[in-house]
């Protein structure tokens, strides 16, 4: 029983660890930005980049930002322990992510809104579902060139598809899952409730595929 405890302790451990490597921050500084917090938007995250960078910087911090969501869900999936059910752990390693990468230990807890890190848990748990959220963000965001519009449709995506899969085909899905990607696809509109505010407003920054080269203010 210790060993288990220890076991799940160590796993949700690691899986904080990798969602706290500040993919934006790295890149940032790759391209000549000492301190990503300090320019733009002062947020850590993909979308602060995109904007000061360009695409071509941004993707590589989508990549790494999914990446270590999904490392973690994977080391969670080969050390999964009877303590608790399988989907209840895998949940727990997915918000340990989840918050490493919102509160990075590395770099002073300041980090981005965790939309990407959980997208990589959710690719390994819920991949098909998730691919429709992925399709859903790509054809908004390069439609009206507002990435926070395409994160917050995409994530109100999977909690729908869930549903409709039970409710409409009468699949069997897990509660735990359903109440996890309705909570997440509620909170990411909280987390981006100043572009909420600017969407209605007209004034939310669209993004560039060139970007400002790190000189430019953005807001995120």
């Amino acid at each position: 029983m210790l060993m288990s405890v220890l076991v799940v302790a160590a796993a949700l451990v690691v899986a904080y660890l990798l969602g706290a490597i500040p993919g934006g921050y790295i890149i940032a500084r790759h391209h000549g930005i000492p301190d990503l917090r300090k320019v733009g938007s002062g947020n850590v995250g993909a979308t602060n980049v995109v904007r000061l960078l360009g695409f071509r910087a941004g993707i590589w911090v989508y990549v790494l930002d999914i990446a270590k969501g999904v490392l973690a869900e994977v080391i969670g999936l080969f050390v999964v322990q009877d303590i608790m059910g399988r989907e209840l752990f895998l949940l727990l390693v997915a918000l340990a992510a989840i918050l490493g990468h919102v509160f990075p230990i590395y770099i002073g807890f300041r980090g981005g809104k965790g939309v990407n890190t959980a997208l990589g848990t959710m690719l390994v748990l819920l991949p098909l579902e998730t691919l429709c959220c992925v399709a859903v963000f790509l054809v908004v965001a390069f439609a009206t060139r507002y990435i926070s519009l395409g994160s917050i449709l995409g994530a109100l995506t999977l909690p729908t598809v869930l549903l409709v899969e039970r409710y409409a085909f009468g699949w069997d899905v897990s509660d735990v899952y359903l109440i996890m990607t309705i909570t997440i696809g509620l909170l990411v509109p909280l987390t981006h409730y100043k572009n909420v505010g600017r969407l209605l407003a007209g004034t939310e920054s669209r993004f560039s595929l060139k970007g400002s080269g790190g000189k430019g203010a953005s807001r995120g």
